[in-house]
């Protein structure tokens, strides 16, 4: 398989979609607006037979998140639960990862995509600083080829920490691997043409 060839198409069963954390108690004004972009990548995952992954995060009491930065939201249960846009696909998700740090790289999150023989790790989600970030990175450095969504992540504190991350991840995992909604749906789905 040739680098150019890969760039114009996805495996189907070798690429899952990861959905970071898309949960009510992560929606505000500025992330939003890309709850309609996540649910067309996963209609499109599912048209294609390509696996999806849903994650959500628990802010567990005596979480660093609490102890050093004094963050003590997502804890209920109404705010950890999946925006309801996503909700019907978690019943044909093939994993759903409850996680209490940043990335899915949680030792039942590795396990699963270990064990599903995925190459290819598409992600999507809240916070692009955050969660969406360190997953890729983690994904990265596990030797798995991330690719983040642009136009289908978002950062509760605004653009500016969406853009800094997005910097961040061009030096770190790679520019090319920056991708667009519509790029990648037409690589997972065969369609010839796309160009990043």
């Amino acid at each position: 398989m040739t680098a150019m060839w890969k760039a114009e198409w996805m495996d189907p069963r070798s690429t899952a979609l990861l959905v970071i954390d898309v949960q009510q108690g992560f929606v505000n004004q500025h992330s939003r607006g890309i709850i309609p972009a996540v649910v067309r990548l996963v209609e499109g995952w599912q048209a294609a037979g390509a696996p999806v992954v849903l994650s959500r995060f628990h802010n567990q009491p005596g979480s660093p998140y609490e102890t050093i930065t004094g963050w003590t939201r997502l804890r209920t249960p109404e705010e950890q639960a999946l925006v309801a846009d996503l909700a019907p696909f978690a019943a044909t998700a093939a994993a759903i990862i409850d996680k209490p740090q940043a990335s899915v790289f949680t030792r039942e999150g590795a396990r699963t995509i270990r064990e599903a023989g995925w190459t290819d790790l598409v992600l999507c989600g809240i916070d692009t600083d955050a969660c969406v970030y360190d997953s890729a990175v983690a994904a990265y450095q596990a030797g798995y080829r991330p690719w983040i969504v642009t136009d289908a992540c978002a950062s509760t504190g605004g653009a500016r920490y969406h853009d800094a991350a997005l910097l961040l991840a061009a030096r770190n995992i790679g520019a090319e691997q920056l991708v667009t909604s519509e790029v990648v749906l037409s690589r997972i789905s065969g369609t010839q043409g796309a160009h990043a």
